[in-house]
């Protein structure tokens, strides 16, 4: 049937909400420790436990980073806040009910850039508000009973909610992977999806183009990974758009992926705002936000991936891709500004972050903070290069591996020892060159009868003669003027 469908004449519709777990040292609403992993309920009290007699007390480093990611997604802040109870049953929520915002969110509206083959363009937020985590049922660590970890319970979020402004599932992929830098370049989340502290959940539906209604939208959750979260997409695509053509309904639900086999299955009917029963938190005072606290956090700011990419290009004149490769991470970014205080030479600086150090970072799955050559002395190399001393193929393939061996080399010393070091004497060169040519008289009577890319085997020959050290421009400009004599 589905190879008869016209899956193009419809489009999606998708918001996303995606709950980042804060970086706090501990939790929303009370001391204890945040902090991930730990023996089973071992980071608990009669606070996290909602024990008789006990009461919440906010956590003021939360509502600073929930703070700090609503400035970056250029958001409007909500100087007057307040909790709300969000009343359902879950066993790992210890109160039976969970303490959120809802009709105050601390941040309101906002967007994020995201670049796909399509283009750049914003991403509308909702808004982001701050709320407390649940805990872990655990289904398969005895055969009879489900176990419950409270250590999560309580632990601080943000919920990220987009706008219904996601149309496909490349869409999606873009805008969390920038909101996964994001929330790591300013420190507000680690983004680690695999162990939970970022999550994903889509709300979908599908229309025909060209329709201003909305279709029924069906939540999918259990994605734990930017890759996963656009199988799921795709899939559910795909089963809305047939589920349609074949005169069926699509019905609201809960529904979960399975990554094994890319498909999903339902969970539950989905719940309306009114099922929760929202009302204000009666244990949490209000809380006002001020103008000096604001502008402190503000101050506090780094400057942003997309600042940095824009100042790359503008001032350094890097190439777009350079830029945005180089501010994909914040510690390479950081290294990046270093090296290149250090060396004018940008865009070889440029060069070496991502092809060399790149390189050997990738072959040991590693960040740059791995790297043991300071950018001090990277950009000592990229100036033995700049001046002629050595060329790059010698650098990254002879001196640089000395370099991460040895940090406390310099790479000059390392040239000098291993007689790297280039001749630019054009008496020296000479002679060699003179005997690559009388090697290949027919090469040097076809490049003389028009066939000039044949300078490369000459340099390549004048190169392995001479170990190496003859300056390949100087090599290139003599060879020049003795074919062309």
């Amino acid at each position: 049937m589905s190879a008869s469908i016209d899956y193009n004449k419809y489009e999606a519709v998708i918001g996303l909400e995606v709950h980042a777990q804060l970086l706090t040292e501990s939790k929303l609403f009370s001391s204890d420790s945040a902090a991930f992993g730990g023996l089973p309920n071992t980071h608990i009290s009669p606070v996290t436990l909602g024990h008789p007699g006990t009461l919440p007390f906010l956590n003021r480093k939360a509502v600073e980073l929930a703070i700090r990611l609503g400035f970056a997604c250029h958001c409007e802040i909500e100087r007057e806040n307040f909790f709300a109870r969000k009343n359902y049953f879950y066993p790992d929520l210890p109160k039976g009910y969970q303490i959120s915002q809802h009709t105050a969110p601390i941040c309101i509206g906002g967007h994020v850039p995201v670049v796909t083959d399509a283009g750049a363009r914003d991403v509308r937020l909702n808004r982001i508000h701050l709320e407390e985590d649940a805990g872990k049922s655990l289904h398969d660590q005895d055969p009879d009973n489900t176990m419950v970890d409270y250590n999560r319970a309580g632990v601080p979020l943000v919920e990220i909610v987009t706008e219904p402004d996601i149309h496909n599932a490349e869409e999606a992929y873009a805008y969390l992977t920038e909101l996964r830098r994001l929330v790591r370049w300013l420190d507000v989340c680690d983004g680690n999806m695999e162990e939970g502290s970022m999550r994903c959940d889509a709300n979908i539906s599908i229309r025909l183009k060209g329709e201003s209604r909305l279709g029924t939208k069906v939540e999918v959750k259990n994605m734990n990974s930017i890759r996963n979260v656009k199988r799921a997409i795709e899939n559910e695509i795909r089963r809305q758009i047939e589920l349609v053509e074949s005169g069926e309904r699509v019905v609201q639900e809960t529904r979960s992926f399975d990554a094994s086999n890319g498909s999903s299955f339902p969970l539950r009917s989905k719940e309306e705002a009114n099922d929760y029963r929202y009302f204000p938190e009666p244990d949490l005072a209000p809380f006002r936000i001020t103008t000096t606290f604001l502008e402190d956090i503000r101050a506090s700011l780094p400057e942003l991936p997309e600042e940095k990419t824009s100042r790359y290009i503008q001032q350094l004149g890097l190439p777009e891709y350079d830029a945005r490769v180089i501010c994909d991470d914040k510690a390479t970014a950081t290294y990046f500004e270093v090296l290149i205080a250090a060396t004018p030479h940008h865009k070889a600086a440029a060069n070496w972050i991502l092809g060399p150090v790149k390189s050997w970072l990738n072959e040991r799955n590693a960040d740059i903070a791995a790297f043991p050559v300071p950018p001090a002395t990277l950009a000592d190399l990229i100036a033995l290069i700049a001046e002629g001393k050595v060329n790059f193929s010698i650098a990254s393939s002879r001196i640089l591996p000395v370099m991460i061996e040895e940090p406390g080399e310099t790479p000059l010393a390392i040239a000098t020892a291993l007689n790297l070091i280039q001749n630019t004497d054009a008496g020296s060169i000479l002679p060699v060159i003179d005997e690559v040519l009388a090697k290949y008289p027919g090469k040097v009577a076809e490049f003389r009868a028009g066939k000039k890319g044949l300078i490369g085997l000459f340099v390549g020959e004048v190169m392995k003669l001479s170990g190496g050290k003859a300056d390949p421009k100087l090599t290139n400009e003599l060879l020049m003027k003795r074919l062309n004599s």
